[in-house]
């Protein structure tokens, strides 16, 4: 069968699943008590509240409304799951089955994607992709057959700009057998923002000037270390070293558990014990640089999948990664710290060994700035290093001199840009679409993953890096990889316009990124642009090609790929159905940087190009 045609029946075969799931949800919805939260007054005006309950068993019911929320006085619109922002947290069971009757009051339609689990494709939650979503006063059910994993998850919605909302919680699996993470406490700390505009305000911001949000601007004030050059070289390329974060503290509070810096969240401990901290980030567009000042800590999971212990004193978490530590806190309290990765603000909580003891919280550090590195013009082993060091790179050959000037104080090391052309598309590969949607390509692209994240290559103490990261459980799939393949993040920042392989993403005209049932891949991601970007494949995992063993390699579901860099993964492509693929900022995705990955049914294998091994 041809190519073609294959396409063609499986388009035909999706369109006839999402009609037979509409169809589905309505006859296996459930009769659906209005809960408490909602009781004695209208869904649509309930005051909305901060942090979570649980819910577990065989059959859950989740209940989405909306409502007015308030965050350290400031006032705003908050979608909610059973009344609280985040939503319940969800605990599962390793082996078990379980029924998700999930009813929407919206006005509008929503959905609830079940972000990390492994299950079969029809509810995995995305509407137009794997299910039609849920329409206004309808309940879907999540028949999700035994689990086949342990760890820390979350959900959150799908559909449209909820999540900006409120509309996401927490998920933990426990194990089937014993658990690998020995622990005297254990809590959950899911990072989050509020903000009081509507979520297609601040899209309409974006797209108006894709700087609206910065207010930490280096090209007229005198706060940052740059020469006039380089001011005017960034004036040049029409931007700036302080575009960190599209959206900043300007307008967002930082939250932890769903409550503001002043609101005082906190885990009780007693001293000798030892607390595990699972840490979700559920923002819409934050990185967070999490530490406890003053405190070593053990990395034992990331993304719900078990690590050998690495102690470190900080790390980053892009949007929606997690991480488990596991700390040994000591002294009254230690306060807990989730700095914005631009350090415009920060989300707090504390480990109190009393209620109500507190400890003093550093000020936010200086922000960082984009070095060359993040332009893509980083030369690697015996050349630039992500710290903007131009030792050892052939500066003839571009024709300026080697500088002088100290480059932690100048990230452009003293260099005349203007020679620079930061848009020479023609270094892209001939399947990436050149367009109005690409301003910037990477001159040198080396891998970034042993990077620990922008601001953090000179806090003088221990960060984790991808590199650090080595599977506690040996991977079962060790074959080579049969066939490799490129993926470029492009984008123009001041379109704001977002993609993959320079084309947006649209429902009407996808062509989607085809894997044959249980086939290796080796992939890379390739960032063209000055952003960082969290990179999620749903319903799988894959392995993090980072030095380690090969039995080895980590296991994740979400990566970042630094500015002007590259990240490998390699992955076995063992869940048929359609899955959705995309950067996990909001806005990034609702701009276009979205794609559907096609897994073919077993005994239905497309024909696929080989491109080469390794």
């Amino acid at each position: 069968m041809s190519n073609t045609k294959s396409s063609q029946r499986y388009a035909f075969d999706r369109r006839r699943f999402l009609t037979r799931s509409a169809q589905a949800a309505s006859l296996l919805g459930l009769a659906h008590t209005v809960p408490a939260w909602a009781r004695g007054g209208d869904l649509h005006h309930a005051v909305i509240r901060p942090g979570f309950d649980e819910v577990s068993g065989r059959d859950i019911a989740l209940t989405i409304g909306e409502g007015p929320r308030v965050v350290q006085g400031r006032r705003g619109h908050a979608v909610a799951v059973n009344g609280s922002v985040p939503g319940p947290l969800v605990r599962l069971h390793e082996g078990q089955p379980v029924r998700l009757a999930v009813t929407n009051t919206l006005d509008e339609d929503s959905s609830i994607h079940w972000h990390g689990l492994l299950l079969p494709f029809q509810f995995d939650g995305v509407p137009g992709v794997s299910f039609p979503g849920i329409k206004p006063g309808e309940t879907f059910v999540y028949d999700i057959p035994p689990l086949r994993q342990s760890g820390t998850y979350w959900w959150h919605s799908h559909s449209g700009l909820q999540e900006q909302a409120g509309h996401y919680g927490p998920i933990v699996v426990e194990p089937a057998g014993a658990d690998a993470v020995q622990a005297d406490r254990d809590y959950v700390l899911l990072l989050s923002e509020f903000t009081p505009l509507h979520p297609h305000a601040i899209m309409d911001k974006l797209k108006k000037g894709e700087d609206y949000f910065n207010y930490q601007q280096n090209t007229w004030t005198d706060d940052y270390p740059l020469s006039g050059a380089d001011r005017r070289m960034w004036a040049r390329m029409r931007m700036m070293a302080t575009d960190i974060l599209d959206v900043t503290g300007s307008t967002y509070t930082y939250l932890a558990n769903g409550r503001g810096p002043e609101e005082g969240l906190e885990f009780l401990f007693k001293p000798g014990e030892r607390v595990r901290l699972r840490i979700i980030n559920g923002s819409a567009m934050t990185f967070f640089n999490f530490r406890i000042p003053g405190v070593k800590f053990w990395v034992v999971a990331a993304d719900g999948q078990n690590v050998r212990p690495v102690e470190v004193e900080e790390f980053q978490i892009g949007t929606a990664e997690t991480y488990d530590i596991v700390v040994e806190p000591t002294g009254e309290a230690r306060a807990i710290v989730a700095e914005s990765m631009d350090r415009s603000g920060m989300a707090v909580a504390t480990l109190a060994s009393r209620p109500g003891a507190r400890a003093s919280v550093p000020p936010l550090r200086d922000p960082p700035l984009l070095t060359m590195a993040d332009m893509g013009m980083n030369h690697g082993t015996g050349g630039m290093d992500h710290g903007g060091d131009m030792a050892g790179m052939d500066h003839s050959a571009m024709g300026h001199d080697m500088p002088s000037q100290d480059t932690a104080a100048d990230p452009m090391g003293g260099m005349d840009m203007s020679g620079m052309n930061m848009r020479d598309t023609s270094k892209l590969p001939p399947d990436v679409k050149v367009g109005p949607g690409i301003d910037m390509v990477s001159m040198n692209p080396v891998d970034r993953m042993g990077d620990p994240g922008l601001g953090l290559d000179n806090v003088g103490h221990k960060v984790l890096t991808y590199k650090d990261l080595v599977a506690l459980a040996p991977n079962d799939d060790l074959r080579r990889p049969s066939r490799q393949m490129e993926i470029h993040l492009t984008g123009n920042m001041e379109r704001y316009m977002w993609s993959f392989d320079g084309k947006k993403y649209t429902a009407v005209t996808d062509d989607p990124i085809r894997f044959a049932y249980n086939e290796r891949v080796r992939v890379k991601l390739v960032n063209d642009t000055m952003m960082a970007h969290p990179i999620h494949l749903h319903g799988h995992f894959f392995e993090l090609v980072n030095g380690a063993p090969a039995d080895r390699q980590p296991q994740k579901h979400t990566v970042i790929v630094q500015p002007g860099g590259s990240a490998t993964f390699d992955l076995t492509a063992d869940e048929e159905g359609d899955w959705a693929f995309h950067c996990h900022l909001l806005y990034h995705m609702h701009s276009g940087m979205f794609q559907i990955v096609t897994v073919s049914p077993r005994g239905n294998q497309p024909d696929v190009k080989r491109v080469g091994e390794d």
